[in-house]
């Protein structure tokens, strides 16, 4: 265009003089070219930031859902529908990404479970067994084995709750004190042969939408540690209410937030464990809060810990949250 214009001017101005020709040019090129192009730069430059804005909103849109996302999450998947068609080749292939890597996660999950499950009958064979021959040797090795079952337990237990997360079940109205008959009753026998009390505290009725298996295995898993940092003749207290809670206090040390959340680790095991167990109790515990969008709350100075649902209030004096 500028050199069309400037031959366009050296024919209209071929009789003036050289000066006069050249400056006639030069403001020809400006008012006919420079001055149209700097006129059309502004709104192509706003024109064509909200073309590539509009066009990258679903990047963006999926980038935000992506970080949203828990690492616990499984069957997430980007959306094709609003995706530009440059990139959904990307997205394709990112989606076929996580679909084998929850499988692969699936099949662990389901070898681990599997595994637990051939050995509970063998074992519980060998209980029988070593209960007829009635030697010290065979109540050293029922320790063992009864250590064994509860190892096995805990594998499946955590393959449940994993299963769950992956594929949620329906849930029902469970109420924390039925949970809380549950687990002592089936405890109180467990408490009184090893020289230590069972007492429930009952503050109110709360009631709860959850898995109540899951529920009572966590609490289970409480009362469980709980009786192994008990003192002889000590007393585990399994206390409901007055909101919507459950908790669990023991004779021990208490915990911390800070060593709640260490032990709330696969496989993390405080100093004071016993050999019966592979640090998955409390980590069953916290991942079944998670399920339930609850929180693990300890309170060191009473030697408690509490499962607090979300609809109760944030106060618990003199305590700290795990965050869930």
């Amino acid at each position: 265009m500028i050199i069309f214009v400037s031959f366009d001017v050296e024919v209209m101005l071929e009789q003036k003089t050289a000066a006069d020709s050249w400056r006639g040019e030069w403001l020809e090129i400006g008012e006919h070219v420079v001055l149209p192009l700097l006129l059309l730069m502004v709104p192509m430059f706003f024109a064509a930031r909200w073309v590539i804005r509009t066009s990258l909103a679903p990047l963006g849109a999926a980038a935000a859902r992506m970080d949203s996302v828990v690492g616990t999450e499984r069957g997430f998947r980007i959306d094709l529908a609003e995706f530009p068609l440059e990139t959904q080749p990307f997205a394709r292939a990112l989606n076929d990404l996580l679909a084998r890597l929850d499988g692969v996660a699936e099949q662990r999950e389901a070898f681990a479970a599997n595994v637990a499950h051939e050995l509970r009958t063998p074992l519980a064979i060998l209980m029988i067994e070593l209960d007829r021959l009635g030697s010290p040797d065979a109540l050293r090795l029922k320790k063992d084995v009864a250590a064994m079952k509860r190892l096995v337990g805990q594998i499946m237990m955590m393959a449940q709750v994993e299963a769950d997360m992956a594929a949620p079940v329906a849930r029902d109205r469970v109420c924390l004190l039925d949970v809380a008959m549950d687990v002592a009753n089936r405890f109180a026998p467990l408490a009184a042969e090893q020289g230590r009390h069972l007492e429930l505290v009952v503050e109110g009725e709360p009631a709860v939408s959850g898995i109540r298996e899951m529920l009572t295995a966590a609490v289970s898993n409480l009362v469980e540690n709980a009786l192994r940092v008990t003192p002889e003749n000590g007393t585990v207290v399994i206390s409901v209410g007055p909101d919507i809670r459950i908790g669990v206090g023991d004779g021990g040390a208490g915990l911390s937030a800070a060593e709640l959340a260490a032990l709330s680790q696969r496989f993390a095991r405080a100093d004071h464990a016993s050999g019966g167990g592979a640090g998955l109790g409390l980590a069953i515990v916290a991942r079944i809060v998670e399920i339930h969008h609850a929180r693990l709350v300890t309170n060191p100075h009473r030697k408690e810990i509490y499962l607090i649902f979300q609809d109760a209030p944030k106060r618990v004096e003199q305590s700290d949250s795990v965050p869930s």
